[in-house]
């Protein structure tokens, strides 16, 4: 399936939460913290107020509750706008 976010959109794969810490422990489901961090599949084309800066392959970080969480083949992505990414990382 192809999707194509619209206006100030990006579709987000997120970096999958660490299970196990340092020292070995294993992190339940129910402990584990929503990841902060992920990389752009997809963005739109931006508004005529709003330049779309982010791009295909950018890391990014985005706020906890940033976001609406869809499913696709069975891969889980976030779809957010792009005034609730925090950062890019190089």
């Amino acid at each position: 399936m192809n999707i194509k976010p619209l206006a100030d959109r990006v579709l987000i794969s997120p970096v999958p939460a660490e299970e196990v810490t340092m020292s070995g422990i294993i992190i339940p489901d129910s402990a584990k913290e929503k990841p902060l961090r992920g990389t752009i599949i997809a963005a739109g084309n931006g508004t005529k107020d709003e330049e779309m800066v982010l791009k295909k392959g950018d890391t990014v970080l985005y706020g906890k509750y940033a976001g609406t969480e869809i499913e696709l083949d069975g891969e889980k992505y976030l779809i957010m706008r792009q005034s609730d990414v925090l950062a890019v990382i190089d």
